[in-house]
């Protein structure tokens, strides 16, 4: 595991021991973190603070030219709201650790030309399964599926 995918571990585990969910992400530029960040929305009882967001969050604001030359790393194969950032702020390339416990939006990305590496990191992955186990409420909470029966809607 390189670097910056061990980074967003971090960030990970970090949200995870702050009672939240544990996926983290960081934000390159040129072989510095610029933005570093992990899911919130339990702790700052956010509807939007997953880690792509935090991260971007984190990196303030940033000239296009930053954000086009980025590669964003999560722990996670970011959902359509991650997604919509990603591609707003033209980032080119995202790093993602796993993509078993969830498959997020990596076509779209692809679609619009973003460069998506899927690593299938066994940290990620065991990180995530351990983290549904003991909470599966509130991961379903995370990726939007309903509480109630009904219609399960895509995170």
């Amino acid at each position: 595991m390189d670097e910056y995918m061990q980074a967003a571990l971090e960030e990970a585990r970090r949200g995870g021991q702050e009672g939240g969910i544990p996926i983290g992400s960081v934000i390159v530029d040129t072989g510095r973190i610029i933005g570093r960040g992990h899911n919130r929305r339990v702790q700052q009882g956010s509807a939007i603070l997953h880690a792509e967001m935090d991260a971007f969050e984190n990196a303030g604001r940033q000239a296009a030219d930053v954000y086009g030359r980025s590669v964003l790393y999560t722990t996670l194969s970011p959902c359509s709201m991650c997604s919509g950032a990603i591609l707003l702020y033209g980032i080119r390339k995202v790093v993602v650790g796993e993509n078993r416990t969830f498959m997020g939006e990596e076509a779209l990305l692809r679609a619009r030309g973003v460069d998506v590496v899927v690593l299938q990191d066994a940290s990620c992955i065991e990180l995530m399964r351990q983290f549904i186990s003991a909470n599966p409420a509130l991961w379903h909470e995370d990726i939007g599926v309903p509480s109630r029966p009904g219609p399960a809607r895509r995170r």
